[in-house]
């Protein structure tokens, strides 16, 4: 297992020092789900729902979290984000969303932790607008999908 560069000599958390590494290319990808009742979908699909777009502001909230990263994590770097995109879909099988994130920038270290910040905050958004009528939903699996660029190279979940 690779050593925690967060981590100092002494067991101290650190802010990695990226300085000297070279600006480049960074992308990732994550991904999640919100479990939920089919009829709480049939509630969006139908635009009935007591809070207005749920999809929408879900998709919205996780843009603006990505962006607010640094702010959330401490040790994560503020990195100029050159695209955040949040995608919802029904999953009408299981029945619940999938949430998706693509996230890009141009820097010396990568963008995992606001595509999975992006993924995280939508998939509360959407648990937040849907409370009120499915209080047994279940956000579930959030994980990176894919990693592009920077020293370790590209990186895909199997």
């Amino acid at each position: 297992m690779a050593e925690l560069s967060h981590i100092d000599e002494q067991g101290r958390a650190r802010m990695v020092d990226v300085g000297d590494k070279p600006v480049t290319g960074r992308r990732a990808t994550a991904a999640g789900r919100v479990d939920c009742a089919a009829d709480t979908i049939a509630l969006v699909k139908a635009g009935k729902t007591p809070k207005g777009s749920v999809i929408a502001t879900a998709e919205l909230a996780g843009v603006m979290a990505a962006k607010r990263t640094a702010d959330l994590i401490p040790l994560c770097h503020p990195l100029p984000l050159s695209q955040v995109e949040v995608t919802i879909a029904f999953d009408d099988a299981r029945p619940g969303f999938i949430v998706e994130a693509a996230v890009r920038t141009e820097g010396r270290t990568g963008v995992e932790m606001e595509a999975l910040t992006a993924v995280s905050i939508a998939c509360l958004t959407l648990f937040d607008m849907l409370k009120a009528v499915d209080k047994g939903m279940t956000i579930a699996d959030i994980r990176v999908t894919a990693k592009e660029g920077g020293q370790s190279g590209d990186w895909q979940r199997a």
